[in-house]
């Protein structure tokens, strides 16, 4: 193969495929691999390349291919062990183990086969000297797999048991496999207190912790751990994604989406993973995958979602009730040969358990994006055919109740009333409420049908209530925009009731109904009034003319309690228009403490909300606090989703805002599960969405909030949710993609938001998004792309007048010129700019802070000036030209050392660690005396300072005592 000329050449080709993506392709050019290394005569290029081989197939959908290479290379270890140098002899025996768990993947190889390569890996794992702990730990898999429960623990015992060596897995592989076995025998705390150092990062590798994380998910939602599974979910399904081999980690995600009410969810997992549905180079992570299959499809299909389109195999299109029968069909195949290769039925009956799992939670929001999902069928009643007609006295007498009583519900049962009545003759009386009802629920259409109630209640001899009625459609008049023809329509009713509660022709409810549509339309006015006082004073005396009607007599009904209630918090709302923004704030209270004192929470929510609006307006953080809260808890589950989402994003940006991102976090959520419930998941969804991105970024939890922000990115415009928000959000998750390592997508991230901020007239962030994106392309390996961006950000910081940005961008360059085409003459240009650059602003700087500031950069600049020199040197570093930039490197530390002495205490760390760097050049220079003598000084100021033993003096105290030492003398 052309450019493989040696075995060097080899090997740098083998490192680069290795450090490509999972699959085919990196499978493919290891074997091309291989046929250049047999043409370089040299065993060692041979025996490399088959392990490099073995290596990416173990790492694979293809493992099944591994036996081949694995084979040859033993052949070659029994004919010629000398070819193996030390490195290839520890990967032949390593690779036993993958050999061993391979062979339990593929059905077609016998049981016993396994068994006598089992004893053939304890025999050369005793010649090699090495401990029977990989032994034993391949044996628990064997009996674990068949299902022998007894020798598995014996053997699980003897894998604790047996001393680690170099033989052992790592200790995130082995808590893994241990924790598994635990979850396995439904010992999930146990399991889970074993995964512990895995999923807190004690213990890491190429694979740990994705598949602790993915194994944690149902232990975890069987312990009713449900925040830790949502994290586990997220965390792990961002490992998992972009690794082929983890075809079994990944239907662990897809199967905790079908037991946490998230089936939506599970079918964009299946959708970003067609070849998961055919691979067939491991058949039991084919099982697994195809068993969850099984189960999201039967759960969709019990949903009445059988006949939805969903992803499957390639080919053709797909019904849920299709699929399910497909992948179980598959599923079974697959166990049923496991099971005849093993003699006993253990994989399908753990197949068939796995498949037939109910969901743990009925829904587990997740925060990311979800399509509401349809509710639950009713229950059947095709076996228990209706012989008798329905209850009609029993609905009309609940009907009633709950309308009475004001109870949640009540416009829906009398909706039942109206379906039971269908050919049933009815008195007048029950015909009216029927009616008033029905045009309760229609809104603006429902006008003319208050007017056949008023006309039944007339009939039915209650005048009163016609009157009522009639008032009620006139204020549906004024909710659809006819203010004046309402004001009209609710003269007459208003006139009348008056009259006839006077001459004791109707009750107080009544008369009280009537009078309060009136103050409503009349303070609906108000609000359209534009300042009008004489209108606002109008709407005030018709809601005092309630409470006067009622205030005395509330305790009698609850009706009345609750027109009581209504009045004081209109009142509220007519002095918020007034600009009385402190009345309107306790007369809302008021209100809503009257409705939760007459047992009618849930109407206080409507003025508890407002209450909080206007007490954030006010300033009063506590005072919103409580109202949101008290609002959540007062509209329980009678709280429509709207409403509860926009409650819990307000509580969430409350608490946010004084510091509780673990709380804020918790409401965000809810706040964007019940965005997406009512159907508003680009709008109301995307912002808490938004939110709570950036209070999981708060708490460090990267991967968590990567996720979330992502799924809100799509939703988030400039023209629904303003550019402010849209740069807010790629800034967030540039920050969470910076701290797990993926560099270039967050220089993405940070450069698609400068680019929307440099439309902005201030900018700072502009400056500051091109700077982040210099670091991450720094980062990625791009140095000509981060040195425009830092090019660009201190072009930004000048015009900003901010020095400290400028200087710190001309640093970032001149450490990235150092490596490229012009070298240390470049970054040594640079690097002097930021110093003429810093020293001019700290001569005009115009207040001492900044002037300090300024200082403080002067001193890290001439530091790390110096530090660059030093790193300029190559080749003969003793040579004439190299001391004389090593003097150069020690006049810039040294000054360092000055400029940050002139900060007095507060530069001490920074004073003592330049004075360090210079004694450490003072000693390459071979003047130990002067750096003793820095040294010396060091230590001088930590005991004049008298300062603490903390890590920094530790470190400072032990490089000080190294340069005490005297230098080694050298041989004659």
């Amino acid at each position: 193969m052309s450019g493989i000329l040696d075995l060097d050449a080899l090997r740098e080709a083998m490192a680069e495929n290795a450090g490509r993506p999972e699959g085919p392709a990196r499978n493919a050019r290891a074997e091309q691999l291989l046929t250049a290394a047999e043409k370089l005569n040299n065993p060692l290029a041979v025996i490399e390349a088959l392990g490099h081989q073995l290596k990416v197939y173990n790492y694979s959908s293809e493992k099944g291919k591994m036996f081949v290479p694995f084979a040859r290379l033993l052949r070659m270890w029994d004919e010629r062990p000398e070819d193996f140098d030390a490195h290839e002899t520890h990967s032949l025996h390593w690779v036993f183990k993958w050999v061993s768990a391979g062979m339990l993947d593929q059905p077609h190889i016998p049981l016993a086969s396994i068994e006598k390569w089992l004893g053939e890996m304890e025999h050369r794992y005793r010649l090699a000297g090495h401990s029977e702990r990989a032994v034993r730990s391949a044996e628990h898999s064997v009996a674990a797999h068949v299902g022998d429960v007894a020798r598995a623990e014996r053997a699980y015992a003897a894998w604790l048991a047996a001393d680690r060596d170099g033989m052992s897995d790592c200790h995130a592989c082995e808590l893994h496999g241990q924790g598994w076995w635990q979850a396995e025998q439904g010992r999930d705390a146990q399991a889970l207190q074993l995964w512990r150092p895995v999923l807190e990062g004690e213990y890491a590798c190429a694979h740990e912790p994705h598949s602790a994380l993915a194994s944690s998910l149902v232990p975890l939602l069987r312990l009713g751990r449900l925040d830790e599974a949502r994290a586990h979910h997220l965390r792990g399904l961002r490992l998992v994604r972009a690794m082929e081999s983890m075809r079994g980690a990944y239907a662990e995600h897809v199967e905790f989406c079908a037991l946490t009410g998230n089936e939506a969810r599970g079918l964009e997992l299946l959708a970003e993973r067609p070849a998961y549905f055919t691979g067939d180079g491991h058949p039991r992570g084919k099982l697994d995958f195809m068993s969850v299959v099984a189960l999201l499809m039967d759960r969709l299909t019990g949903l009445g979602l059988g006949e939805r389109q969903v992803p499957g195999p390639a080919g053709r299109e797909w019904t849920a009730r299709e699929l399910a029968a497909h992948a179980r069909g598959e599923a079974l195949a697959l166990a049923a040969r496991f099971d005849e290769r093993n003699g006993t039925t253990h994989v399908s009956e753990r197949a068939r358990a796995r498949m037939a799992r109910r969901p743990l939670v009925e829904r587990l929001p997740l925060g990311v994006r979800s399509v509401r999902r349809a509710p639950l069928p009713a229950p059947s009643t095709a076996l228990a055919p209706v012989t008798r007609q329905p209850d009609l006295p029993s609905l009309l007498a609940g009907a009633r109740q709950l309308s009475d009583t004001l109870r949640p519900g009540a416009v829906e049962a009398w909706a039942a009333v109206a379906e039971a009545a269908q050919g049933v003759e009815l008195d007048p009386r029950d015909r009216a409420e029927m009616a008033d009802h029905e045009a309760m629920s229609l809104g603006p259409e429902g006008i003319a049908l208050f007017e056949r109630a008023a006309g039944l209640y007339t009939e039915a001899g209650d005048p009163g209530e016609a009157l009522a009625a009639r008032a009620r459609g006139a204020y549906v008049r004024a909710l659809a925009g006819d203010v004046d023809g309402a004001v009209a329509a609710v003269t007459g009713p208003y006139d009348e009731v008056l009259a006839l509660y006077a001459a004791d022709g109707t009750g107080i409810r009544q008369t009280a109904a009537v009078v309060m549509s009136r103050a409503r339309i009349l303070t609906r006015r108000a609000h359209g009034g534009e300042g009008d006082s004489a209108v606002r004073a109008e709407a005030e005396a018709a809601v005092r003319e309630v409470l006067a009607l009622v205030d005395g007599r509330a305790g009698e009904d609850v009706r009345l309690a609750a027109r009581a209630a209504e009045a004081r918090a209109m009142l509220g709302e007519l002095a918020g228009l007034a600009g009385d923004l402190e009345t309107a704030a306790e007369l809302f209270a008021r209100g809503a403490a009257a409705f939760v004192e007459a047992g009618l929470p849930w109407f206080a929510v409507e003025y508890e909300a407002r209450l909080a609006s206007l007490a954030h307006h006010l300033g009063d953080t506590a005072e919103t606090e409580r109202a949101l809260r008290a609002a959540l808890e007062h509209g329980g589950a009678e709280l429509e989703a709207p409403g509860r989402a926009q409650l819990h994003l307000q509580l969430a940006e409350v608490v946010g805002g004084r510091g509780e991102a673990v709380e804020a976090a918790r409401h965000a959520l809810e706040a964007a599960h019940w965005a997406d419930e009512a159907g508003e998941s680009a709008t109301l969804g995307a912002w808490a969405r938004q939110q709570l991105g950036g209070f999981l970024l708060r708490q460090g939890r990267w991967a968590e909030a990567a996720e979330v922000l992502e799924s809100a990115l799509p939703d988030l415009t400039a023209q629904t949710h303003g550019d402010g928000a849209v740069v807010q959000t790629q800034w967030w998750l540039g920050d969470c993609l910076s701290e797990l390592g993926e560099h270039r997508a967050a220089a993405e991230r940070r450069l698609q938001a400068a680019e929307i901020a440099r439309r902005w007239p201030e900018q700072h962030d502009h400056a500051t998004l091109a700077h982040l994106a210099g670091e991450s392309l720094g980062q990625a390996g791009l140095p000509a792309e981060a040195d425009r961006a830092y090019a660009r950000a201190g072009d930004l910081w000048r015009d900003l007048g901010n020095t400290t940005g400028l200087v710190r961008s001309l640093r970032a360059r001149a450490w990235l010129a150092l490596h490229a085409e012009d070298g240390p003459g470049a970054a040594r240009n640079l690097m002097a700019e930021a110093a003429r650059e810093c020293e001019a602003a700290r001569d005009t700087a115009s207040d001492e802070e900044s002037r300090q500031q300024l200082v403080a950069e002067l001193g890290h600049t001439h530091g790390q000036f110096g530090d660059l020199l030093v790193r300029s040197v190559s080749g003969d570093a003793e040579g004439p030209a190299a001391r004389a930039v090593f003097e150069e490197a020690l006049a810039h530390v040294a000054r360092s050392a000055e400029v940050f002495a002139s900060l007095g205490d507060d530069a001490l760390h920074s004073r003592t660690g330049a004075e360090l760097a210079a004694g450490r050049l003072e000693a390459d220079l071979g003047r130990p005396a002067d750096a003793m003598a820095r040294a010396r000084a060091v230590l001088a100021a930590y005991e004049e300072h008298g300062a603490g033993e903390d890590d920094v003096v530790r470190a400072r105290r032990l490089e000080a005592e190294e340069l005490l030492r005297p230098p080694a003398r050298r041989p004659d």
